[in-house]
């Protein structure tokens, strides 16, 4: 089936993400939060995101202002049922993410693709709460989405080709590469990069390198543009924290377990960038080292 309109739900930093990209290839975006306050930051966050890349000749004007016209927003997650896809970039927790498919059924078009943007959890185990878990499949952007190029897409064990195929098409038409991944505990960029963070933590925690020296290591020893601390604070502690949790509890093995740090940094409220506070320390002009 050719898809036309994307449901968003969830307006967050991976929500409106998607809604810039999907707008900007030509589709119809809905998107959903429970908060308007939310929603009206997304779309001036969008529109902020959009402004930029016409100042960097990325787009015209035109081009920006066709794009915001393509996206609308709703409380009420039942006027998603119509759109064509939906893709769900709700907090990384499986009971809401459970909740919400649950609420959408009874609204969905029998033809309507369900997607997840989870970066850890069990799509074969999403798709089976659902009355279509041959057209459910893992949609996983990497943050920022306007600037990523990579998309993993997870197959369930009951997804179809055909839903594979649609997914497919609409990375490319987004300008972005598509990863087939299989779907076990954290896919493939996690389940390599987070126990590397979660070594990098390990190693502060047993006091062989400090923040400031962990992370120039890896970024000038292994090239890496950002170190893994550095990396941690951007994406959320709590999120490394749960993914490191999902591979600990689906693959068994100790080589997964969470640094005691990274449990006590998350305890503290310390997530990272978002609340201020992580490895860094961001309430500054500059960011500093926590320990």
């Amino acid at each position: 089936m050719g898809i036309q309109s994307i449901g968003i739900v969830g307006a967050g930093q991976m929500g409106n993400g998607i809604a810039h990209v999907s707008a900007l290839a030509g589709y119809d975006v809905v998107m959903n939060d429970v908060s308007q306050d939310s929603l009206t930051k997304a779309v001036g966050l969008i529109d902020k995101n959009l402004t930029r890349q016409v100042s960097r000749e990325k787009i015209s004007e035109d081009e920006k202002n066709a794009a915001l016209g393509r996206i609308s927003t709703t409380l009420k997650l039942a006027e998603l049922g119509q759109c064509d896809l939906i893709i769900e970039a709700a907090t990384e927790r499986e009971t809401i993410k459970q909740a919400i498919f649950e609420d959408l059924l009874p609204h969905l078009k029998p033809e309507t693709i369900l997607t997840s943007n989870t970066s850890s959890i069990s799509i074969t185990r999403l798709a089976s709460r659902t009355d279509r878990p041959e057209k459910f499949m893992g949609f996983h952007f990497m943050n920022p989405v306007p600037v990523m190029q990579l998309v993993e897409l997870i197959r369930g064990i009951a997804t179809d080709e055909p839903t594979f195929k649609a997914c497919l098409e609409v990375v490319e038409r987004l300008g972005k590469t598509a990863a087939s991944a299989e779907d076990f505990p954290a896919f493939i960029v996690n389940r390599i990069l987070m126990p590397m963070i979660n070594e990098a933590v390990y190693t502060l925690y047993e006091g062989v390198g400090s923040v400031k020296s962990i992370d120039e290591s890896m970024k000038l020893g292994a090239n890496h543009p950002m170190g893994p601390l550095e990396l941690a604070d951007f994406i959320g502690l709590d999120t490394c924290l749960a993914i490191m949790n999902v591979l600990h509890d689906g693959l068994a093995d100790t080589k997964y377990r969470p640094c005691p740090l990274l449990t006590k940094y998350v305890e503290a409220g310390w997530l990272g960038r978002k609340t201020d506070r992580g490895f860094y320390d961001y309430r500054g002009e500059v960011p500093v080292p926590t320990r």
